[in-house]
Order: structure tokens, then sequence, then C-alpha cells
């Protein structure tokens, strides 16, 4: 913090690996995909913290992405996307 560097050791797998979790949750080629997909991470990161189930937020969190991915295999904005497509066609 003092000299503003943030070397290797300072950066682990787990905030790259998050950052790949928002952005496939969202939605990859959109360009609010990965907001929604961090705001949407964030918030249950949050209310698992606050809960009884506290220490398990990493398993919940596992187990929440991988059905998303299996029932939105292209995220949650692109998922709204194709919904909206073929209702106003």
């Amino acid at each position: 913090m003092v000299f503003q560097l943030a070397s290797l050791t300072d950066a682990h797998w787990h905030m790259s690996g998050e950052v790949i979790l928002m952005t496939l949750l969202g939605g990859v080629g959109t360009l609010f995909g990965p907001l929604v997909g961090a705001g949407v991470v964030v918030s249950l990161q949050t209310q698992l913290a606050q809960s009884p189930l506290g220490n398990w937020v990493s398993v919940i969190l596992g187990a929440i992405f991988v059905i998303c991915v299996l029932s939105f295999r292209s995220g949650i904005v692109g998922e709204i996307q194709k919904i909206v497509k073929k209702n106003f066609r």
C-alpha cells in the first residue's frame, strides 16, 4: 500500500477465478453480462456470509455456478436477450 505496488504474491488465484465466475455467470460477449454477474456473485457472498451457512459460501457458490452454466449456456444477460428477441419478433 505504501509503495503502491502489488506483487504476484498479493494476487491470489482466487481473485482471478472470481472474475471468470462473474463473467461466465453474467454472460460472455455482452457489455452488461460481467456487471450483472459481479452483482449476483457479490450479493450472494454477502447474503451467505451473514447466514448460518457462512462457512459453506464457496461450496454453495460453486454449486450455483455449475447449475447456472448447465442451465444458461449464454449467461444471465444472454438468456434475457434470447427471451426478448423471441417475444418481440
